[in-house]
């Protein structure tokens, strides 16, 4: 193993995962912190947390937890991960995590590189943007769980971390990898430990990539984690492939599970409906007793076999405030979790094996009923979001692909255009 990353949410492990195979590295996810040996025949392991929105000691025990098996495993540089839109709160938990693992490695500084152009996230004098609009300004704002209220990158990791925390500006990044390496190394001198850098393009990202070589721990979006692989081959460590994202042949029943309230899960959740089949899960109806997970199964039985079947519980933030003001946002998010892990579960007993799951939660929630241990992964779908191949639990007993889709990610068509991915 070359490479091993430690990611804070489900959909956020297949993104970067993806991105990895995408530039030739063979790599499985794992879930959760892995009780047995990693895969032989990979270069890269990403093991998926769901420590996004838990409290910062115990994202920290998992992540530091997660971080010494990949280094039993003899990774030789790793990857905290987390969302391209800097998903978090004042408390946490991208700083409490980074600073944990630099202090587990022994080393004395890190970066943070949300970017990924290709979705149009950038980073420019420390501020986030989402397409031309500030993060403060954008969907992401009105969160149910992580509103990013403050563009300011700098400014709000400051307020998670306990060392100091830097920036190295476009006009250092446009210099090349040297240019950055010698940033780095100012920024070290100065007591500096985490360090926002601004990203641009994929010009940029490789600059920062190249920079990066000799870090023992980089943290940020996917779209920097895919530059690394180019260290490792200039290295000779890694051969060329070709083929790093074959799969098993995948048949079966398909179904669409959103769970995510994201501006972009609401399009695509929209344009399915409009082409087929769709049940709305209600988390008042939950919550009142009703049997909705045998509704939805019910349903989606007869009509499963003829055409992809669409289950959501995905509403605009106005029906979602409405919600937690009711039933409290914690309540109203388990509920909702643990009906759609229930339905998933109950559509692959019945022979769904081509899935879609919308929402890091949600995904989680879905892949622990199931009891899948690890994912292979294959062709990507959209930027970020690669159909995978499940081993493990009873998801791994019969063949299921499966698809774990950011809320945030994806073309307005992405579920229609899926399936046409997975050949």
């Amino acid at each position: 193993m070359l490479l091993g990353a430690v990611a804070d949410d489900f959909t956020g492990a297949t993104d970067l995962a993806g991105m990895l195979v995408k530039h030739g590295m063979r790599t499985v996810q794992m879930i959760d912190v892995p009780s047995e040996a990693a895969p032989e025949d990979v270069d890269a392991v990403v093991v998926a947390l769901k420590t996004r929105n838990i409290a910062p000691e115990s994202a920290v025990a998992q992540s530091v937890a997660a971080l010494r098996w990949l280094e039993r495993a003899g990774a030789r540089q790793f990857f905290f991960k987390y969302c391209s839109t800097f998903d978090s709160t004042p408390r946490g938990n991208i700083g409490p995590v980074a600073e944990a693992m630099l202090a587990a490695l022994a080393a004395d500084f890190s970066i943070a590189c949300p970017s990924f152009p290709a979705n149009g996230r950038t980073v420019y004098k420390g501020h986030l943007f989402v397409g031309d609009r500030l993060l403060s300004e954008s969907g992401m704002s009105k969160h149910p769980l992580t509103p990013m209220t403050e563009s300011d990158l700098v400014r709000v990791l400051q307020q998670q971390a306990r060392g100091r925390v830097g920036l190295v500006d476009h006009v250092t990044v446009v210099r090349g990898a040297e240019g950055v390496a010698r940033r780095f190394a100012e920024l070290r001198s100065e007591g500096v430990n985490l360090a926002i850098v601004d990203a641009l393009s994929e010009d940029d990202l490789d600059s920062i990539g190249a920079a990066c070589a000799g870090l023992k721990l980089v943290t940020g979006g996917s779209a920097v984690a895919g530059t690394l692989p180019r260290n490792f081959l200039r290295s000779g460590l890694l051969q060329q492939r070709s083929a790093a994202d074959s799969l098993r042949e995948a048949g079966g029943a398909r179904a669409v599970i959103a769970g995510s309230c994201s501006e972009a899960t609401q399009a695509q959740v929209a344009a399915m409906r409009a082409h087929g089949p769709s049940f709305r899960v209600d988390p008042i109806a939950l919550d009142e007793g009703r049997d909705v997970v045998g509704d939805a199964v019910a349903w989606a039985a007869p009509l499963m076999t003829r055409a992809p079947v669409l289950i959501y519980a995905t509403a605009d933030a106005a029906s979602v405030r409405s919600v937690q003001a009711r039933l409290g946002a914690e309540r109203a998010g388990t509920l909702v979790e643990r009906a759609l892990s229930d339905i998933a579960r109950s559509l692959v007993d019945r022979g769904v094996g081509r899935l879609i799951v919308a929402g890091g939660e949600t995904a989680g929630a879905v892949v622990h009923s199931l009891g899948i241990k690890g994912l292979r992964i294959g062709r990507e779908i959209d930027s970020g979001v690669p159909w995978t191949f499940a081993f493990g639990g009873e998801g791994g007993c019969r063949p299921l692909a499966l698809a774990l889709k950011s809320g945030n990610f994806g073309t307005p068509d992405f579920f229609l255009k899926a399936w046409d991915a997975l050949g």
